[in-house]
This record gives structure tokens, C-alpha cells and sequence, in this order.
């Protein structure tokens, strides 16, 4: 199989590559997130680059891309820690145009792809340990429309979206919602993230809401794939960022009159993190291929992506720390805010043991070592 990339992938990843770079320094990031970790002036520079559209179709003003060119615009944001949740667009145009109405794709696809709105998925409910379909929120049926009672917690820009992807159940099982958040009853309540970023508790009271799919676990199903496969990317930009800074660190810092990174010690800790970084992303190419294969296939490459992504991410992170010794955990110091990125790539959309467990669950008989 050929893993290269074309030349308008590479032109892309360039293109995102200079943003960050020249648009995109660190103090900028660092006034973001003591700003509240989302600035709606960074989210239209995005927009217009073209990414809030990637995967949007043309025929609603996108630019039609798919999974790999996604894949690599995350890598680039996650080597500059961008904290805009640009995963949250991609999650969004893919959810609207596999299981959305046309009306409901008329009415947001456009929208999303200008960046003139930014709808994010809001699905995690206390208590439920990153199982989709052990939803509480409830939904009921108001005339032509539902009304949906229920809280979500960690949405990314919660109390910034314009609107929400809303699983909940229904008397005939769990859907997925689309709901403004300008509706009556919603009510947000932003915090700060461990990484710089935003996120919102979100309730509903007797919301209006429209229906987007009724096969609700399906649809929540491909969002999180899209989701996990997002910050499979993001997480190996952050990894290559982390090792460059850890190399940096190495050949600057002196002990007894060398650098430290003669020591071979060491350096066998480097060259375990590069392995790492190279499993890692392997399994993030794997993970966004897989997303175009049959839903069971799809769902065991994504948790299988996730767990080496996982245990990389973790690895990476710690590592570094350790290697930049005291320094590795201040906040002045750009290190500590790669592994604070790192450790919360690793438990979004389910951390490392949950998809662990996941592998499991759909390991054939045949496979076993017992069989």
C-alpha cells in the first residue's frame, strides 16, 4: 500500500503548519486560556483557511475533503496546542451528512463550513464511565417536535456553541438531537479545562429540540469515531512537539561540562519515546483509514488506535517531565502544558483501559490463545 501523501496534502499541512507558526505562538495561547480558552477570533482565522469547511461537501459550501486531509490538520494544530476545538467541526459535518434530514443539513452544513457556527457534541453524562448508550437525558415527544430534560457535562465551548448534538432517549430507544442553545431551557456553565481550553456543563429543561437521527446509537456511534480519531492526530502533533522540546532540552542543558544528552541513559529514554511516537502514529493513520469500513470493523480499529495512542501519550508525557527534571512541571515552561495536552487527549472519548476493555469484547474466539 502506498502511506504517502499527495502534493495538496502536503500543501495543506504546510499551509496549517505557517498558521501556527506565525499566527500562533505560545503567548498568544497562553492569553487565550487565562481569557477563557476559546477565542471566537482564532475559531474565524480557522474558517478561513478553509478548515471549519474540510469535510463539509461542496454542495454546502465545503471543501469536500476527507478523513486523512483531517487527519493531517490535526497533527499541525496539535503541535502548536491550538485549544480551538476544531475536532468538534469535523464530528459535526460527519454526524449532519450521514444521518442528518436534508432540511437540518440546508439549515447548519453551510453555517458550520463558514465557521459563522460552530456546533459541538455534547454527550458525556456523570457517572457513565465513557459508555455511549447508558444515556439519562430524556426526550419526549411535543407535536411535531421533542422536549429534552437532562444534563451533559465536559462539552467542548459549551457555553460558546451555537449548537449542540444531543444524545437522549426516547419511548422507542436512544436519539440523537439537534439543539440551538439559544433555546428555552438551556442553561451553561463554562470552566477552564487542565489543558488552557473550555468546556461547559449544559442542561436541559423541557428544551425544544429537533431530531437528527432516530437510530440514535449509530449516530453517536460515528461521532465518536470521527471524535477518537481526531484526537488520535491531534495527540501525535502534540507528541512530536513534546519530543522536539525534550531533544532541545537535552543538547542545551550542561552537566559536568557536556550535554546531557551524551549520557546514554539517557538517550535510550529518547529513543524509547521516539518508538513510542512512531507506534502511535501508525495506529493514527490506521484509525482514520478505518473510518470509511463497516461499522464493527470501524469500531474495533478505532478502540484498538485508542489504546496505543493511549499508552504513547502517556509514555511521552512522563518522559519528558522526567527529563527536563523540576522545570517539566511549571507553567512558564512549554513542556508542562504538552503533558497536561496529552493526559486529556488520553481520556477523551474514552481513556486508555475502557477501549482496552473494548479490544476485548470483540476479539474473536479464534483469536484467543486459548482457542
Amino acid at each position: 500500500m502506498d502511506f504517502d501523501f499527495s502534493d495538496d496534502q502536503l500543501q495543506l499541512r504546510e499551509a496549517v503548519r505557517r498558521w501556527v507558526h506565525k499566527a500562533y505562538p505560545f503567548e498568544r495561547r497562553r492569553t487565550a486560556a487565562a481569557a477563557g480558552g476559546f477565542e471566537r477570533a482564532t475559531w474565524a482565522e480557522l474558517a478561513e483557511l478553509g478548515l471549519c469547511g474540510l469535510t463539509v461537501a461542496e454542495a454546502h459550501g465545503g471543501l469536500g475533503l476527507g478523513a486523512v486531509e483531517a487527519m493531517v490538520v490535526q497533527e499541525e494544530l496539535g503541535r502548536g496546542l491550538v485549544l480551538e476545538p476544531l475536532a468538534q467541526a469535523y464530528i459535526a459535518a460527519a454526524v449532519l451528512q450521514a444521518h442528518a434530514p436534508a432540511a437540518l443539513q440546508q439549515q447548519w452544513l453551510p453555517r458550520l463550513a463558514s465557521g459563522e457556527a460552530l456546533l459541538v457534541l455534547a454527550h458525556v453524562e456523570r457517572g457513565l464511565r465513557h459508555r455511549l448508550g447508558a444515556v439519562a437525558t430524556q426526550a419526549v415527544p411535543n407535536g411535531a417536535g421533542w422536549l429534552l430534560s437532562g444534563g451533559k457535562s465536559l462539552v467542548p465551548a459549551g457555553d460558546c456553541a451555537d449548537a449542540f448534538l444531543v444524545p437522549a432517549q426516547t419511548p422507542q430507544g436512544l436519539a440523537l438531537f439537534l439543539v440551538p442553545r439559544d433555546a428555552a431551557g438551556v442553561q451553561t456553565r463554562a470552566y477552564p479545562t487542565q489543558d488552557g481550553s473550555r468546556a461547559a456543563e449544559v442542561g436541559f429543561a423541557q428544551t425544544p429540540a429537533q431530531l437528527l437521527s432516530p437510530d440514535g446509537q449509530a449516530a453517536l456511534e460515528w461521532a465518536a469515531d470521527v471524535g477518537i480519531a481526531a484526537a488520535c492526530a491531534e495527540g501525535v502533533g502534540v507528541m512530536e512537539q513534546t519530543l522536539a522540546y525534550t531533544l532541545d532540552y537535552l543538547n542545551t542543558r550542561q552537566q559536568f561540562g557536556v550535554p546531557i544528552s551524551s549520557f546514554q541513559a539517557l538517550r535510550h529514554r529518547v529513543a524509547d519515546m521516539k518508538m513510542q511516537l512512531e507506534l502511535a502514529r501508525s495506529m493514527s493513520y490506521y484509525a482514520s483509514l478505518k473510518l470509511g469500513a463497516p461499522a464493527d470493523e470501524r469500531r474495533q480499529a478505532l478502540a484498538r488506535a485508542k489504546v496505543q495512542l493511549g499508552q504513547s501519550m502517556r509514555f511521552v508525557g512522563q518522559q519528558a517531565v522526567q527529563l527536563h527534571g523540576g522545570i517539566g512541571v511549571t507553567d512558564e515552561y512549554l513542556i508542562s502544558h504538552c503533558f497536561k495536552k496529552l493526559t486529556q487527549l488520553e481520556l477523551s472519548l474514552g481513556d486508555t483501559l475502557h477501549h482496552l476493555g473494548e479490544v476485548s469484547a470483540r476479539m474473536r474466539e479464534s483469536a484467543g490463545v486459548f482457542a
